[in-house]
């Protein structure tokens, strides 16, 4: 008898992109940049580095547990109290606390079909039987999520904005989709690029509404620049949160991360910075596929992906990117072979990608 169980045997991993030094070293490349991860590129808030380098002489210490600042500090800035916020490993560690503390025997899982990976990866590992509902034209299908329930259902997965397609269900589809949810179901609503999106008019921030059975998810990776301290934030009714802090592992988040996440919070001027960076990054690159006639799915977050007429272009269009030094995101890992992921860099970064596609442009005349 295996040790192994099926579903862990047949279990595809998350395979993320690749890194810069790898590149550097396979290609023999000098300079690489990365357009791949939709990572911040402004890099983390200066105040969040110099605060994580002053406490260095106290990583002897295990972390706060409760982590009881940040949270105190987020429930302020959110209009919620401690007890509604909890925080992990990035958003996926609490995915993956909200799973091992609510899912039982014969329950099922509702997702969108090429959604985040990282769930995706999370809901096979379970072992739980989980429902993919197919998009509709790269969004999400809410009304066929609704109808996908069943007396077995108990958690629901959306994201929204959506990775990796960027687009977004608004305000009416979205209270549409919550009349037919029961209370008995858990709604995990992943808003990891909300800082993005959250000026759309249309916008269903979550945090403006009160359902006992949504569970907010955000993160300090995207916008604050935070993604190598791994660290995200939950929101909720009291009585979820207070289960999930049974079940979360102790000592998580890291003391760096919390640190960093604190000073990132009180960095204002460097969240605006970011987001206005981001805006600009991404009117650019829309102005210069249209210029080159390059479709791609209208976008809420800080990447725009982009839809080939087939699997073998989009991969010849990373793999020539990649042979110049740009590292692209291609999307067969989502269940979309035809589509590639650009996130949004620096000023410069930006200008290199655009200078290569005008060369590849050429070279196909």
């Amino acid at each position: 008898m295996s040790l192994v169980p099926v579903h862990i045997e047949n279990l595809s991993p998350y395979k993320p992109g690749k890194p810069i030094s790898h590149v550097k070293r396979d290609l023999g490349l000098k300079y690489v940049i990365k357009l791949a991860s939709n990572e911040n590129p402004s890099g983390p808030s200066p105040l969040a580095l110099d605060a994580v380098k002053n406490a260095l002489f106290d990583y002897n210490r295990y972390p706060d547990s409760a982590a009881f600042d940040l949270r105190n500090m987020l429930a302020i800035r959110f209009n919620v109290k401690v007890e509604n916020v909890i925080l992990g490993a990035g958003s996926e560690g609490i995915m993956s606390t909200i799973m091992r503390t609510f899912l039982r025997k014969k329950d099922e899982i509702i997702a969108a079909k090429n959604s985040f990976i990282g769930f995706r990866v999370l809901a096979n590992a379970s072992g739980f039987k989980t429902n993919w509902i197919s998009m509709n034209n790269y969004h999400y299908n809410l009304a066929s999520m609704a109808k996908a329930i069943n007396d077995q259902t108990k958690i629901i997965y959306l994201a929204n904005p959506d990775n990796p397609t960027g687009t977004y269900f608004n305000v009416q589809k979205f209270d549409a989709f919550m009349s037919q949810v029961p209370a008995r179901v858990l709604v995990l609503l992943d808003e990891a690029y909300f800082e993005y999106a959250k000026d759309v008019l249309d916008y269903p921030d979550s945090m403006h509404y009160r359902y006992d059975n949504v569970i907010t998810l955000r993160t300090f990776s995207k916008a604050y620049g935070l993604a190598g301290f791994r660290i995200g934030y939950g929101f909720a009714h009291e009585d979820i949160i207070n289960n999930l802090m049974k079940v979360k592992l102790p000592f998580e988040p890291s003391t760096p991360a919390q640190i960093a996440a604190i000073a990132a919070l009180n960095d204002q001027n460097y969240l605006q910075s970011s987001l206005k960076l981001n805006k600009e990054g991404i009117a650019g690159m829309k102005k210069l596929f249209d210029e080159y006639k390059l479709d791609y799915i209208p976008t809420v977050a800080n990447f725009l992906t982009l839809v080939f007429k087939n699997e073998k272009s989009a991969k010849s269009f990373c793999k020539s990117m990649l042979q110049r030094g740009v590292i692209l995101r291609h999307l067969s890992g989502f269940g979309l072979p035809e589509c590639v992921r650009v996130t949004t860099g620096t000023q410069e970064e930006n200008t290199i990608f655009f200078d290569h596609i005008s060369r590849i442009s050429q070279e196909k005349t």
